[in-house]
């Protein structure tokens, strides 16, 4: 999605670790995907699109949240579309500023409409590969579906290895679908030498957080729930053992309220998770959904979660230092952000 206005992070270099292409499409983009496969849209033009979409997005259901990419998927379903939306979310981070970002994407979803999930994997790394921001795929599982299917997808992703493919993801509506049981597909990416992130206490208890790390995730989506619940002693239990196992927290503050994760980003607990001193780093989750760039959700986390510029730039260096990409792509990305962000104040 476009820049619309600059925000004060704009200038500043900024790591994406968790943004799913299926839900960052260009509303442009989208409507042009639509017409050209003869689906029916809500709206009439871009901007109408995107206000339908996020007002979709924004119904405190993670499972409705979920209902959008119905649409999105049904566009994406050629290769030629695919590499498209990934080109244009590369270009559109770089622009925000990025100076490294992951994608991601669950494959299978496509099969229904007819595309193969090499087919989309090939296509999707095209596309990322166009663009002259240092990127990489993850392939998504999705977890409503039987380890079958989610094992399916690991080996997809290990084929890819050291071909644009550089992790695995398990996504999809959390709430009565644990990670424990497609323990062999984290086996398999792990096997291949994947990244493996898992989300997790988005929906559901802080516990999934740890169950994820059991089944070889080093990296959680979102993990909100690791200090909302309601017993403070296993709560406390939780923040321990993710600390001690080094786990970092990929949380996306607005998608989180508008999924019903949290009731406002005022309430949102991303600054006590790092002051409890887990590893976290702030992304956007699904642009076209949540109407959000990177630099508005730092602007966002600053002005109303309460994270002062150190805290933000501490959250960028941490998404540097956990992500999936190369060493030497790391290297350059930590420097720069050192660099952008050595004046931010500590308010």
């Amino acid at each position: 999605m476009p820049i619309a206005a600059p925000t004060p992070f704009l200038a500043r270099p900024k790591a994406l670790l968790h943004e799913h292409l299926d839900g960052g499409l260009r509303p442009q983009t989208l409507l042009d995907l639509c017409r050209a496969r003869g689906l029916p849209v809500p709206a009439d033009d871009a901007e109408a699109l995107a206000q339908w979409m996020h007002a979709n997005a924004h119904s405190g259901s993670l499972v409705r949240y979920l209902r959008g990419f119905d649409l999105t998927v049904a566009a994406m379903a050629s290769p030629e579309a695919c590499e498209r939306v990934a080109f244009e979310a590369a270009e559109d981070a770089r622009l925000d500023g990025c100076v490294l970002a992951e994608f991601r994407m669950a494959p299978l979803l496509l099969e229904p409409h007819g595309l193969a999930p090499e087919a989309v994997v090939e296509a999707l790394v095209a596309g990322l590969r166009r663009s002259a921001l240092p990127c990489g795929l993850i392939v998504c599982a999705m977890r409503t579906t039987p380890p079958e299917d989610t094992l399916r997808a690991a080996r997809v992703a290990a084929r890819h290895v050291g071909a644009g493919v550089i992790g695995f993801d398990l996504a999809g509506a959390e709430l009565g679908h644990p990670a424990t049981p497609h323990a062999a597909a984290f086996r398999c990416a792990a096997d291949a030498g994947l990244g493996l992130t898992c989300h997790a206490g988005e929906a559901d208890s802080g516990a999934r957080v740890l169950e994820a790390a059991a089944v070889g995730a080093t990296r959680i989506g979102h993990g909100v729930h690791i200090l909302l619940g309601s017993d403070a002693d296993a709560q406390a239990r939780w923040v321990d053992r993710a600390r001690e196992l080094g786990l970092h927290c990929e949380v996306c503050p607005s998608s989180n309220v508008h999924t019903g994760a949290v009731p406002s980003l005022a309430e949102h607990p991303i600054r006590a998770m790092q002051a409890a001193g887990l590893s976290v780093s702030c992304s956007t989750d699904n642009r076209l959904m949540s109407s959000v760039t990177l630099s508005d959700e730092l602007e966002a986390v600053h002005t109303e979660c309460g994270v002062a510029r150190a805290g933000l730039a501490a959250m960028m260096r941490d998404a540097v230092a956990a992500s999936f990409l190369p060493a030497d792509v790391k290297r350059g990305a930590m420097d720069a952000v050192v660099a952008g962000w050595a004046d931010a104040p500590d308010a």
